[in-house]
């Protein structure tokens, strides 16, 4: 299926070339929408030891109206760079939910060691699945709702936060805004289930709940339609809320939104959605969301500042990434043409790659080795191929040429390589794949290598 990516794939064309262009003057391009593969939507960071786990909504290539089936998982440790686990659950995961469409906005926390995914079915309330990793596998413990109000079709967009003294807490609601006390199993609440009487300002959904510094805050998607984000603090974990402005103003770019907020390695991130892939296809509102991150610093007093719209840049590289050891190819801060999907044993490879196509992946640092070699995990079942490894665009100095056969099979992977040479200090590597008519090969891992004598 190329639905998306061979309609992006052309109407990228002009934005290739400027793309090329660009590359003469600045570093610097577009990596917001974080996700370019799928269309994605209601981003749930939650950072892990030194990882960003990025949990997602999926809107399917064909939605029109809302189309979503499953939840899908990212990680990063550079911010830039995003690396594809495919979906982690499904509205199958719940055998109780009677329709397989409404897999809403999600969010996941850790506690005590176990995962807990909290999952919204439109109409069917909210349920609960736990995995005792963070990349799942993700089971139902309940076997039923774990919240079910009056108004099943309001029980959506869940947001949990464990305060300082252990005590969490679920918030969720459109239009209104409800909240319970967790107990310490995450899986059950203690007391009535609790409307918030005086909601904040501009409140519409997708509540985001968190705290910080002793104050706590309510982010949430605001004034529809269209939604910007909103936010409003408290002293206390369950209000009263006071409203204290916009994170980002609505504009007509985006009829939706959905906040998730995180801080990581020092720094403060928003996330949220545009629909820009979406009006690369088509002139037409269709919902297909893009999930984008921006940085921003609080004020002294604990607000936040209000942001411009998603920047197209995206925000700044933590770090570096390390090209000596083995890199999936599912790894991408932008990309033009290619598919994700995972294969029966649960390895993400990337594939639909026709000419021209290409994977850009930023910030490789080449200063502490000298690099030899470049070695690819690839399978194919046409003529093959070949990557071409450039510097710092796609018509960049070419560090070296990998070429790929027909391995007997798009599942018979095989580990090709090629020589490389002028690889050195900090760049964006782009690999741009070559070959002829249809479908080339299937790219699972990469890594380059130090050693004299490596070929295979």
């Amino acid at each position: 299926m190329k639905t998306l990516t061979t309609q992006l794939t052309i109407r990228l064309v002009l934005n290739v070339i400027i793309v090329a262009v660009t590359a003469l003057v600045t570093k610097c391009y577009a990596d917001n929408p974080i996700i370019q593969t799928r269309f994605t939507a209601d981003p749930a960071p939650m950072v892990y030891h030194d990882t960003v786990f990025l949990y997602t909504s999926h809107d399917e290539d064909d939605a029109n109206g809302f189309k979503m089936l499953n939840w899908l998982l990212y990680t990063s440790t550079d911010m830039v760079n995003w690396t594809d686990h495919g979906a982690v659950a499904s509205l199958r995961d719940f055998r109780w939910v009677n329709h397989d469409n409404g897999a809403w906005a999600p969010q996941c926390i850790e506690r005590n060691g176990k995962f807990y995914l909290y999952c919204p079915m439109h109409g069917n309330g909210i349920g609960v699945l736990v995995a005792d990793s963070p990349y799942g596998p993700f089971r139902d413990p309940l076997g039923r709702r774990l919240i079910e109000t009056n108004h099943l079709w309001n029980d959506i967009d869940p947001t949990v936060f464990i305060d300082h003294d252990g005590q969490a807490y679920l918030y969720w609601g459109n239009p209104d805004l409800y909240y319970v006390k967790l107990n310490k199993d995450m899986v059950s609440y203690s007391g009535q289930v609790v409307q918030v009487a005086s909601i904040p300002k501009n409140y519409q959904e997708g509540p985001w709940f968190y705290g910080r510094d002793g104050h706590y805050y309510l982010a949430y998607a605001s004034t529809c339609c269209p939604e910007g984000i909103g936010y409003a603090m408290s002293n206390t974990p369950t209000g009263p809320w006071e409203y204290k402005g916009y994170i980002m103003k609505p504009t007509p770019k985006s009829s939706g939104n959905h906040p998730g907020i995180i801080e990581y390695k020092g720094h403060s991130y928003v996330f949220g959605f545009n629909y820009y892939l979406n009006y690369q296809l088509t002139d037409k509102h269709r919902e297909r969301r893009s999930v984008c991150v921006e940085e921003f610093k609080y004020k002294p007093d604990g607000t936040i500042p209000e942001l411009p719209w998603w920047s197209a840049k995206g925000v700044q590289q933590l770090g570096s990434l390390n090209p000596f050891i083995r890199t999936e190819a599912a790894t991408i801060a932008w990309e033009s043409g290619i598919k994700t999907k995972k294969e029966s044993r649960g390895n993400m490879y990337v594939t639909d790659i026709n000419n021209g196509d290409y994977i850009k992946v930023k910030g490789v640092n080449f200063e502490t080795k000298r690099a030899k070699w470049f070695e690819a995990n690839v399978a194919s079942a046409s003529r093959g191929g070949k990557i071409e490894i450039h510097e710092d665009s796609i018509t960049g100095m070419l560090l070296g040429v990998c070429p790929v056969k027909n391995s007997g099979g798009w599942q018979d992977w095989r580990v090709k390589s090629c020589k490389v040479k002028n690889a050195k200090g900090i760049h964006d590597l782009y690999f741009v794949f070559r070959g002829g008519q249809g479908n080339l090969f299937n790219f699972r891992w990469w890594q380059f290598n130090s050693l004299q004598n490596h070929e295979r």
